[in-house]
């Protein structure tokens, strides 16, 4: 039994590295190979490369507070929340294994994005969708991994609720 815990804790924190490192890499990239206000349009340019340093939070909401609170409300409290979903992931050995998954994915997007806040002042973003109906903003891998972890644990969550309605009913 607890040989499966190792390996379930082994696994969960390599899922997190590699969205870390994902994220990581894709910033890299985009930072010594796209200069700022470049565009590099592909698919008929519904996807495109552009660089934007965002020093607020998702669509730069908050980038206008004052340096210690924005600190405090970007770095902080992300980290308070980022270790607590750590500890959480890695005590919680019942957790059903695809909400294990959706947060190792939105716990590797979360420190992948406060990694950068830490390290160079501001989060890179370089990416951009255009929908035609609609158009994201600019964002990048530690955002995608956030969406896909979000998504896999509403999921899980509503599988789960369906799982539990189904045996009340029996």
């Amino acid at each position: 039994m607890a040989y499966r815990k190792i390996i379930r804790a082994v696994v969960l924190l390599l899922l997190v590295a590699c969205n870390v490192s994902c994220d990581q890499v894709s910033k890299t990239i985009a930072r010594q190979q796209i200069d700022y206000g470049e565009q590099l349009k592909l698919a008929s340019g519904y996807f495109t490369f552009t660089k934007v340093e965002n020093r607020g939070a998702f669509l730069s909401l908050g980038h206008t507070l004052p340096e210690g609170i924005r600190f405090f409300l970007l770095s902080v409290v992300p980290l308070l929340v980022l270790l607590y979903g750590l500890y959480y992931l890695f005590t919680q050995h019942r957790m059903a294994s695809l909400l294990a998954l959706g947060l190792s994915f939105a716990l590797g997007g979360g420190l992948g994005n406060l990694y950068d806040r830490w390290r160079h002042g501001s989060v890179t973003d370089f990416m951009h969708i255009d929908f035609v109906v609609f158009q994201t903003g600019i964002f990048n891998m530690a955002d995608v991994s956030l969406t896909i972890g979000v998504i896999i644990m509403f999921i899980a969550l509503s599988l789960e609720r369906q799982r539990v309605s189904i045996n009340q009913a029996d």
